[in-house]
């Protein structure tokens, strides 16, 4: 029984390492200089691939992200800092190029959208729930209008008189 756990439990742990995501840098593009490859890792997993639009380039498999991640390797060997990398990447296709772009005039509407959106829900709340308090109840029936319904009651199947 122990050994049927194990093998199953080791069956789910081999399935969840599969479904992890795997990084599309091809042999070929690794630098033989360990720390300028573990830095071109840390910049390639902050810049967005423009084909696949919710990846990093380190992440994407498009033809585009691959010539992005040689690019970046290719400035890291002529000495080019980091920060200088990406405003050379910021320059050619934007704030676009950054998973997470700084907030800017021209980032200002992605920053604030979702706050703009909360406020305006909860605003719509408020104002739902005030017009459901502000409701009248009904008025209650006249004695008039109370013989009128028992007189209509009364002459309906099932009705009581």
């Amino acid at each position: 029984m122990r050994k049927k756990v194990f093998g199953l439990f080791a069956l789910l742990v081999l399935a969840l390492g599969a479904a992890a995501p795997a990084l599309a840098v091809q042999p070929d593009e690794i630098l033989a200089d360990a720390r300028l490859e573990q830095r071109a890792r840390k910049i390639s997993a902050g810049l967005r691939c423009l084909v696949c639009q919710n990846q990093s380039i380190d992440d994407s498999d498009a033809t585009l992200a691959k010539d992005l991640r040689v690019l970046v390797r290719e400035h890291l060997q002529a000495g080019d800092s980091d920060e200088q990398i990406r405003a050379f990447l910021v320059a050619r296709y934007g704030n676009f190029i950054l998973l997470k772009p700084p907030f800017a005039w021209d980032t200002a509407m992605l920053w604030l959208s979702p706050f703009v959106l909360l406020a305006l829900g909860g605003a719509a709340m408020v104002g739902y729930s005030r017009s459901k308090r502000t409701e009248k109840p009904a008025a209650p029936l006249s004695v008039d209008e109370s013989e009128k319904l028992k007189a209509l009651l009364g002459d309906q199947p099932g009705g009581q008189a």
